[in-house]
């Protein structure tokens, strides 16, 4: 009876050893299964187990984990391990530390950011053999945090800092200490015009521009931020008058230096100084702005002359036109002008259409303007937005906005079937269609890259066949009489 007693409790033990083994090793595989790097340490820190995550995060094989030779302290940055082993102590002595973020590094000597949560293990006899843990590492979430910092404090498109930093540094900075402190305010110029003629795209690429002028003009220690729409502000700790004209000095001189040919970088700006403790930061700022509307308002003219200068100088360029070749047509059209009676003022307007009509071009890529095979519908349908682009260029300039209605109606044809307003007859303005008529005729006797020339008299046929359709009947009449007059130039744009 005895016997059977005791190979009772022999097999009992053995089946409960065998069921430990079976969930220890169902635990086992569990663990391996984790994402997160699962450890067992011994007192001194020695791994006496890791998971396969933690030979993936680390670069050790599972033997180097398992044979008691790597050490946790080894697994992370030098600068780490004082505090990690004051940490690991806390832990064996009972106290409960929670999760704490260390910089690990790898087998290569690359490191990243983890959280390490660790408590302690207890033999049966209630002593402490080691500890065991969990690693996580939170490197895409230290990057997302840090881009979060970033564009907290950064304005997304320039990269330079936003309003609500630089005003955090103002009052930082707003000390005696820091005196004499200057600010420079800046507002880009014709970023609307840009905008307008060329797309957003292209003022987001103006605006990226100038703040790098900005940046490479200023000092580490500057502060540049973007104040919001196309203003700028600079905060300049510890510097006077002069340095503060220098630095504005940069900027105008690398604005030149990067222009393109079709719009000249450039930007106003405006100083102020506060030199006495007692002077009131946003006086100073508002006395920068003051002086920085005050230059745009002096400048603009010359802002606008210089745009309208070199979108011509662009125009003549991707046209392959001689200035000879544009004297030429404006005296042809001033022929016209004069013969329609036209008053002095809509003859200066006309000289000034003869030359700008196609304005709006120099936002349209020479691919489509200078292609000499037909036009696809997606390309004639860009060529067709030119007059609008020309119109809003034009609105934003005192020189064109005269002859702004003029640019947007030089497509529209007599019928109306023009475009892009459909408009018809005499509602057309009259030096549209005059321009409209001597471009014809030019085209058709000199030819373009898309278009084979024709002769004087097939020219006067064509433009006989589209009067009362395409043009004024009676402006074709005056124009086919000065081609044809004796007394006239017979040769008209010939000789180019």
């Amino acid at each position: 009876m005895k016997d059977n007693n005791t190979q009772d409790i022999t097999a009992k033990k053995e089946n409960k050893d065998e069921a430990h083994k079976v969930s220890e090793k169902r635990y086992r595989e569990l663990i391996e299964l984790l994402p997160e790097v699962i450890v067992d340490l011994d007192a001194k820190g020695n791994f006496r187990y890791a998971n396969k995550a933690a030979c993936k995060l680390f670069g050790y094989s599972q033997k180097d984990f398992g044979n008691k030779k790597l050490n946790i302290f080894k697994l992370l940055a030098p600068e780490e391990i004082d505090r990690a082993m004051d940490n690991f102590n806390k832990v064996l002595s009972g106290k409960k530390l929670g999760m704490a973020e260390y910089t690990a590094q790898r087998k290569d000597g690359s490191t990243f950011s983890i959280i390490v949560n660790i408590n302690n293990i207890f033999d049966n006899g209630g002593n402490a053999t080691g500890v065991a843990g969990v690693i996580v590492d939170i490197t895409k979430r230290k990057k997302s945090e840090l881009k979060i910092k970033y564009l907290s404090f950064h304005d997304k498109l320039t990269g330079l800092y936003n309003r609500a930093y630089f005003e955090e540094e103002l009052k930082r900075l707003d000390t005696d200490r820091q005196l004499p402190l200057s600010i420079i305010m800046g507002d880009l110029n014709s970023l609307k015009l840009v905008n307008d003629a060329f797309g957003y795209k292209e003022g987001d690429s103006r605006l990226i521009n100038i703040a790098k002028v900005l940046k490479g003009s200023c000092r580490n220690e500057d502060i540049i931020a973007r104040w919001g729409g196309d203003e700028f502000v600079i905060l300049l700790p510890r510097t006077k008058k002069s340095d503060a004209l220098d630095i504005i000095d940069r900027i105008e001189k690398t604005c030149k230096k990067v222009s393109s040919q079709k719009i000249p970088l450039s930007i106003s700006l405006g100083y102020s100084i506060k030199n006495k403790s007692t002077q009131k930061i946003e006086g100073i700022i508002k006395e920068a702005e003051n002086r920085m509307h005050k230059n745009k308002l002096f400048e603009s003219r010359d802002i606008s002359s210089s745009i309208i200068s070199s979108i011509e100088s662009s125009l003549l360029e991707r046209n392959y036109e001689t200035k000879d070749h544009v004297k030429q047509l404006i005296d042809t059209t001033l022929k016209l002008g004069k013969t329609a009676r036209l008053s002095k003022k809509e003859l200066d307007e006309l000289v000034l259409l003869t030359t700008l009509h196609d304005i709006g071009k120099v936002a349209i890529s020479d691919d489509i303007l200078i292609k000499k095979r037909k036009l696809t519908k997606k390309e004639w349908k860009i060529i067709k937005k030119h007059p609008e682009i020309g119109y809003n260029i034009a609105k934003l300039s005192n020189q064109l906005s005269p002859i702004a209605e003029a640019i947007l109606s030089h497509h529209e044809r007599w019928d109306g079937t023009g475009y892009p307003q459909g408009i018809k007859g005499n509602k057309i303005p009259k030096i549209s269609r005059i321009v409209a008529i001597i471009n014809a005729y030019d085209v058709m006797v000199n030819g373009r890259v898309y278009k084979k020339a024709i002769n004087k008299e097939e020219a006067i046929e064509e433009l006989k066949k589209y009067s009362g359709k395409q043009f004024d009947p009676k402006l074709i009449d005056k124009f086919i009489h000065i081609l044809e007059d004796k007394h006239k130039e017979l040769n008209l744009f010939t000789e180019i």
